[in-house]
């Protein structure tokens, strides 16, 4: 198919190869013009100059940004996505942003007869390296089948949670889990230390139980060793959290422990760690 990616991120840059790869004709845009032309000598695809012209003559255009200023910033205006899209392609937004956004975007895409998704992934920069990653998907189940054999080429998993924004509120669901999660494993994992315990045998032994968990087995040893220089960013995390805050605030919804686990990253933030990985809450201990 013939494809556009915009934004080559930690995220994008691989999951653009993936896309190429798996034999289709991809077109990219990035702010920074070297990274776009770096990525077309190493995977063959071309870079251009706006996001309007990667969008031209796209089956599908992905999109993956910063934040819903960003997504703006590249898919409104005169070089943006919508002024060089074709009526009936679709626009795939895989940037972590807000539910409002996700139906703005739908709504604008509909009038010029685009289809949208907005589709969230998980699973850090690994995921996207190794193609393994879980996408969050809202909107139409007839779009979400058309686009799903081509987002496979990155995916172990994808799944259409329901209408538009709901991909975005699913990964707001994600984030609340991880926070809490990382934070129980920074304090058990700090005690373990202070009590001796030997890192490799207690974790051989207590993932295989109920507190086992991805993070648990991937992150241990990063963890134990204080070595934060990979994956997830704080600065990132926090972006998240504050979406699913203000999403929580509309519905009157309480999240105290993430609210607590959010300060405890503003403390990471203020030790220079903007672009640790999330697991870094165990510096906090260490400190």
């Amino acid at each position: 198919m013939r494809l556009a990616f915009v934004g080559l991120g930690v995220m994008g840059y691989p999951m653009a190869g993936h896309l190429v790869n798996a034999g289709h004709d991809v077109t990219v845009y990035n702010r920074t013009k070297e990274k776009a032309q770096r990525w077309a000598q190493q995977y063959g695809g071309q870079a251009v100059d706006t996001p309007r012209e990667a969008a031209e003559n796209a089956d599908i255009i992905f999109c993956c940004v910063g934040n819903d200023d960003d997504v703006r910033s590249v898919v409104y205006g005169d070089q943006g996505i919508l002024a060089g899209a074709s009526e009936g392609a679709v626009l795939v937004d895989h940037t972590t942003a807000s539910a409002e956004l996700a139906k703005e975007l739908a709504d604008k895409c509909a009038a010029q007869s685009i289809g949208f998704l907005d589709a969230p992934v998980s699973g850090g920069q690994a995921g996207a390296e190794n193609g393994v990653l879980t996408i969050m998907v809202g909107g139409d189940e007839a779009t979400f089948e058309r686009v799903k054999p081509v987002m496979d080429a990155y995916a172990r998993f994808s799944q259409l949670m329901g209408i538009v924004g709901s991909g975005q509120l699913a990964k707001m669901v994600n984030q609340i889990c991880i926070a809490g999660l990382v934070q129980g494993l920074a304090e058990g994992f700090s005690f373990a230390e202070k009590v001796g315990l030997d890192p490799k045998k207690l974790v051989d032994t207590i993932s295989k139980g109920a507190a086992g968990s991805w993070q648990m087995e991937n992150r241990y040893q990063t963890m134990f060793a204080g070595e934060y220089d990979f994956g997830f960013a704080v600065d990132w995390m926090r972006k998240d959290l504050a979406i699913a805050f203000e999403e929580a605030k509309k519905h009157d919804v309480a999240l105290p422990v993430t609210q607590l686990v959010d300060s405890y990253y503003s403390e990471i933030q203020k030790m220079g760690g903007n672009r640790w990985d999330t697991s870094s809450l165990i510096a906090r201990f260490k400190s």
